[in-house]
């Protein structure tokens, strides 16, 4: 009766309760009583306690026999209680507890846990015959107080289960030696060549000269817009090439060019076709994204784009995998020399050579010696690029309010808009001569820049414990970034760069004269396999549970990997424990590609995964419903960040579709949504301006613009009082709601009180 009435009232809460919607979110779900009773043990999510493996765990309520009642009275008489407490509390205190704790795999902090759970447990229950009479001898004098430490390790094993396979599980996570994880890829004698050079220097071109002449290859590719253009360059060239990414599959016979998609301005004439249809064979030459590369097949020639993303955080396994477990003679790494290093320890361990070969830039890029300082000294061939939507959104507003006109593009946008606006701004012939961009521009789109201007240098960040915090940007990124000026065989020969604020420029130029960031460690992440055997021995704990005992009982070679960060995973695990599934769907469900920072998307995932457990197709007249299809061009910004995220929901039912292909059948009705959609959000990138000005920003000039820039916050909503007026009128202000989606709820809420009323006056009657 209330659709959609759930997303308006959380993107509206979600401002207000940011710090703490992933606590609220996770405590509604789950119920902390229903949790506890559930899966046995809980991770105790505060970061100060988790100190070690010891801190993921509290001990199982141990039950009491019933067959234990009174035996041991009827042997030695009752026992006092505070008789009781003194032999417990002194058999704590003896050194040669520790040491025999220590030995049987207890440590000071299960230790001390199992201690209260032992004493609690002989204080409130009866004590089994045999316990019962040792005490007693130990009270007489009969006996030693370590006499209980076989009872109390009998019990601090049914308390903490791990105990008994701690072994077994130490032995699952062994991740020391993970090129012996791919025998298949040990038996050929691979040879890996190292294409190392800055942006712009043509070290992926000779790698996929390579690649077209080969009779079959692989291009692994770090975005799905990097595998689509090796996709058509290869099909352009003669070379059958299919396409696969996470939420694609695509045929070398249905090869089209996005570009000629683009300027026509219309759909695609057919339908596109998915490799499992039995009329098509697969190519002998595949562009994938990293994650999709496939180790079953063998090739002649393989390409890893971007190697250096070894290092990633939370994408690095991708990429050791590919590179320790693909079956191919060849095989070109593309990336920075930073990775060098790293990739000949690595190849040493699989007993392999590296060959290298190094390229230098093909056009001359220049530092600036002044900053650019006011936007009216922006150029034909700028491309300004901030680190948040604010500024996109200020800055943009900006220029063309300076009579320009600026093409966006940011991470968050669907691969079609980027294409769209990046031709826009590439046409000779456009009247586009101006961009405004994060550092989505750093890789899988062709632009010709003349200049690059930072408009900031500081950028947010994931630190170790998966928190954000702000930072300056890496060497790495910077030479990236600044690289995509001045492209070979663009209309700019040279390539300049500089910053917006001229107290940036002496840390740009110290950034740019450094060699990149050498890349130390490459990423590991827990297989589905490992899961499940962790799962076997540990049956009562949750799948977030069990990555967290994982990570901390892992044994990694620091000297070359690394553990990738989880805890996205375990925020999706958390999100749906409470949803009965098997864990191999659960474990598939929580490696989704979803921003858990948007309430819609999270919602609608969770919406996807309980109708998958109810064994209910998810198809596309449920999506249209749960979208509320079909929607409206945007008329705020807020309307256009809603689009982007139905996108995301779109884009994950696909992702979803081809691991479970039977519960998502409506993959091409689906598609047809996306590619609708993207439309109209490409209508919205193209009037930003419009949108901008319908949200009332507070940020109108450029002396707010610098004010900004010195740490003031810019608030993208109605200059009005949020505490007056109606709820209903603060948010179509805030751009929450468009007019027309208020009527339409207003007339549910009438609806709803008739019927309530009808329901009343027949019960009376």
């Amino acid at each position: 009766m209330y659709k959609g009435f759930s997303r308006i009232w959380t993107v509206y809460s979600i401002e207000r309760l940011q710090p703490f919607v992933s606590n609220l979110v996770f405590g509604v779900l789950n119920p902390p009583t229903e949790r506890l009773s559930r899966i046995g043990y809980v991770f105790k999510r505060t970061k100060k306690h988790d100190k070690g493996p010891s801190s993921l765990f509290v001990p199982v309520p141990v039950k009491p026999n019933p067959d234990d009642i009174n035996v041991g009275e009827e042997f030695t008489g009752r026992l006092k209680k505070q008789d009781l407490l003194k032999i417990l509390n002194k058999f704590y205190q003896k050194p040669e507890v520790r040491v025999l704790a220590s030995e049987n795999g207890l440590d000071d902090q299960i230790l001390h846990q199992a201690f209260l759970s032992f004493r609690r447990h002989c204080l409130e229950h009866d004590l089994p015959p045999d316990l019962h009479i040792t005490i007693s001898d130990i009270l007489v004098g009969a006996g030693n107080v370590n006499d209980l430490f076989p009872y109390f390790l009998r019990h601090a094993r049914l308390a903490f289960p791990h105990l008994d396979c701690l072994d077994d599980l130490k032995k699952i996570s062994d991740l020391r030696t993970p090129a012996n994880w791919y025998p298949e890829a040990r038996n050929i004698n691979r040879k890996i060549i190292f294409h190392a050079g800055p942006t712009n220097s043509g070290k992926t071109y000779h790698a996929m000269e390579k690649f077209l002449a080969a009779k079959s290859g692989v291009y692994c590719g770090p975005l799905k817009l990097l595998a689509t253009e090796i996709y058509h360059k290869s099909n352009s060239k003669g070379t059958p090439c299919d396409l696969i990414t996470g939420e694609e599959r695509r045929h070398a016979s249905q090869y089209k060019t996005l570009v000629d998609n683009i300027e026509d301005n219309k759909e695609l004439d057919h339908e596109p076709f998915l490799l499992e249809e039995p009329v098509l064979t697969p190519s002998k030459h595949v562009a994938c994204t990293v994650e999709m590369t496939s180790l079953n097949d063998t090739y002649d020639v393989a390409i890893i784009d971007e190697i250096q993303m070894l290092g990633d955080k939370g994408r690095g396994w991708a990429w050791t995998r590919a590179v320790l477990g693909l079956k191919a003679d060849e095989i070109h790494l593309c990336g920075e020399a930073g990775a060098i290093s790293l990739v000949e320890e690595m190849c040493n361990t699989t007993g392999e050579e590296l060959e290298v070969r190094t390229y230098k830039r093909l056009t001359e890029l220049k530092v600036e010696n002044s900053a650019l300082g006011t936007l009216d000294n922006v150029k034909a061939g700028d491309c300004i690029v901030c680190f948040n939507k604010n500024d996109i959104y200020s800055v943009s507003r900006a220029i063309e309010q300076r009579g320009r006109e600026v093409a966006v593009i940011y991470g968050s946008l669907p691969p079609g808009t980027k294409l769209a606006q990046a031709n826009k701004f590439n046409d000779p012939e456009s009247s586009c001569k101006v961009m405004v961009a994060t550092d989505a521009i750093g890789l899988g789109i062709n632009l010709s820049i003349r200049r690059i201007i930072f408009y900031s240098l500081i950028k947010p960040v994931i630190n170790v414990d998966g928190d954000k915090e702000m930072d300056v940007i890496s060497i790495s990124q910077a030479l990236q970034i600044a690289g995509r000026a001045g492209r070979y065989g663009s209309a700019w020969e040279t390539g300049y760069v500089t910053t917006f604020k001229s107290e940036d420029l002496a840390t740009l130029k110290t950034l740019l004269s450094q060699p990149p960031d050498p890349v130390t460690q490459a990423g590991l992440h827990p297989t589905a396999e490992q899961m499940e055997l962790y799962a076997y021995h540990l049956p009562h704990a949750s799948l977030s549970s069990l990555m967290d005992i994982f990570v901390h009982l892992c044994t990694v070679d620091a000297t070359l990997y690394f553990m990738c960060n989880t805890e996205g995973f375990k925020f999706l695990a958390e999100m749906i424990q409470h949803v009965p599934l098997p864990l191999r769907a659960r474990y598939v469900f929580c490696c989704a590609p979803i921003n858990n920072k948007l309430p819609f998307v999270c919602a609608t995932f969770l919406k996807m995964v309980r109708q998958y457990s109810r064994n209910e197709p998810i198809t596309r007249n449920w999506m249209s419903n749960v979208v509320d299809w079909p929607l409206p061009a945007p008329r705020t910004i807020m309307d256009l960040v809603h689009l982007e995220a139905v996108f995301d929901v779109l884009e994950l039912y696909l992702w979803l579709s081809y691991r479970f292909p039977d519960m998502f059948p409506d993959v091409k009705l689906v598609r047809e949504m996306e590619v609708e959609l993207d439309a109209i959000i490409q209508q919205g990138i193209f009037q930003i301006t419009r949108l901008l000005r319908n949200s009332e920003p507070v940020l109108e000039s450029e002396t707010d613009m610098r004010d900004y820039g010195k740490g003031k916050k810019l608030h993208l909503h109605s200059r009005q009082d949020e505490s007056k007026g109606k709820l209903s009128e603060m948010l179509v202000s805030k751009g929450l709601i468009t007019p027309q989606m208020l009527k339409k709820l207003q007339q549910e809420l009438s609806t709803d009180k008739t019927e309530k009323r009808t329901k009343g006056r027949n019960r009376r009657k």
